[in-house]
């Protein structure tokens, strides 16, 4: 098997899914933008090549450098980025090489697209947000005026919380929209609820492989526009209701042969025209890996290597599923502009063992994740709300 990997060192703990597809005798070969000396070694272990480009964006180097892959080791039986910013690219390259695995050209927009993700929740039978795809303002006021303040904008196509809004009143969405938009934004009601995850791999037939959950102590819309810090934990088991909506949603999308990251509302009141306390809505679908530290996290709860049961999906389309997993794991990010109550040193007195890693991340991911990031694993859910509290809570002054 021939399998082009693409920015196989971004993010760095990627080289972890060449190494599974390397241990089962695939040739793995990687195009990136870093030298390869560069490279760490533990990614140049697991290649059998690589072609460094200027830019993973010029299409005209990509179609050279998967050129030069096909001479070399005969067809491309794989090509793969687990990155959301190439799906699109990675899709238009498989077309061009006639790959028949992965995502396809023409169901790209319906995994980017927002507006399109709405039809295949709804083919689900699962609830969204409402939602308006205008840039008119009279639409957008009587959007407004139907569903209420405030209204939650953001680029139809897009990756990540960048270019998003919180829109309070009217006035504010007066001044928006005079401001005009450089893309296209989809405009959807405010819901009262917490985000939570569907995370998993499917193999070729749409067999859900692995399944699990993961909840978000904030918004990565907040803190990313308000500074906040941001942490996650994995779950014990998943509930029914999410497990039931995140399972019809990998049939609706027709999921098939990769990793998945749904992210799904679960109301934390009763919300007028929306639905119960309780209820599980849609939020967003992503083909691919969960983000950040959420493999990591998927690693330590269940006390197995995610990265190798991908490459098994792959190779042999089959791996081990587990629901049940003997901890929850969880991070929390800290951002340097804020002050905590409690220091790095404390938390860690204070949890011994159970804190797995405090890493400072890139500027790149800072961003959304934190400054710092502590991981920790718990074997009940009652110490993962007290780790959490303790790393979040900020100190008096600030």
């Amino acid at each position: 098997m021939n399998f082009v990997f693409i920015s196989p060192n971004f993010p760095d703990n990627y080289w972890l899914f060449c190494q599974g597809l390397k241990r089962l005798g695939v040739n793995v070969c990687g195009i990136g933008d870093a030298p390869y000396e560069t490279l760490s070694e533990e990614l140049k272990q697991n290649l059998n090549e690589y072609y460094r480009v200027d830019s993973l964006a010029n299409y005209d180097e990509m179609i050279k450098a998967i050129g030069y892959f096909t001479y070399r080791y005969g067809k491309i039986d794989w090509l793969e980025s687990n990155n959301e910013y190439w799906l699109r690219q990675d899709a238009r390259l498989r077309r061009e090489f006639n790959i028949q695995t992965g995502i396809q050209l023409e169901a790209i927009d319906g995994y980017q697209c927002k507006s399109r993700m709405k039809e295949y929740y709804a083919k689900a039978g699962v609830k969204t947000a409402r939602w308006c795809l205008s840039e008119k303002l009279e639409e957008l006021e009587a959007f407004a005026n139907q569903v209420g303040f405030p209204l939650i904008a953001k680029p139809n196509i897009g990756v990540g919380a960048g270019n998003t809004h919180k829109i309070n009143s009217m006035d504010e969405l007066r001044s928006l929209v005079a401001a005009g938009f450089n893309e296209a934004m989809i405009f959807e009601e405010f819901i009262k609820g917490d985000v939570t995850s569907y995370d998993g791999i499917v193999n070729e037939r749409g067999e859900i492989l692995f399944e699990t959950s993961h909840v978000y102590t904030a918004s990565i819309m907040d803190a990313v526009n308000e500074h906040q810090g941001i942490g996650c934990y994995s779950r014990l088991s998943l509930p029914d209701e999410l497990k039931q909506a995140g399972r019809k949603t990998v049939a609706a999308f027709n999921t098939r042969s990769r990793f998945f990251h749904f992210e799904f509302f679960v109301l934390s009141e009763d919300q007028p025209g929306v639905g119960n306390q309780g209820d599980v809505l849609g939020l967003e679908v992503n083909m691919r890996p969960p983000g950040g530290f959420l493999p990591d996290l998927i690693n330590y709860a269940n006390d197995f290597n995610i990265y190798q049961l991908w490459a098994d999906m792959i190779v042999t389309n089959q791996t081990s599923m587990t629901s049940e997993r003997p901890y929850s794991a969880v991070f929390m990010g800290r951002k340097d502009c804020l002050s905590y109550q409690y220091s790095l040193q404390d938390i860690r007195d204070e949890f011994k063992e159970a804190v797995l890693d405090i890493r400072r991340l890139p500027s790149v991911l800072a961003e959304a994740m934190g400054d710092v990031v502590v991981l920790a694993r718990f074997k009940t859910t009652a110490e993962v709300e007290r780790f959490v509290a303790a790393c979040s809570r900020l100190a008096d002054n600030s």
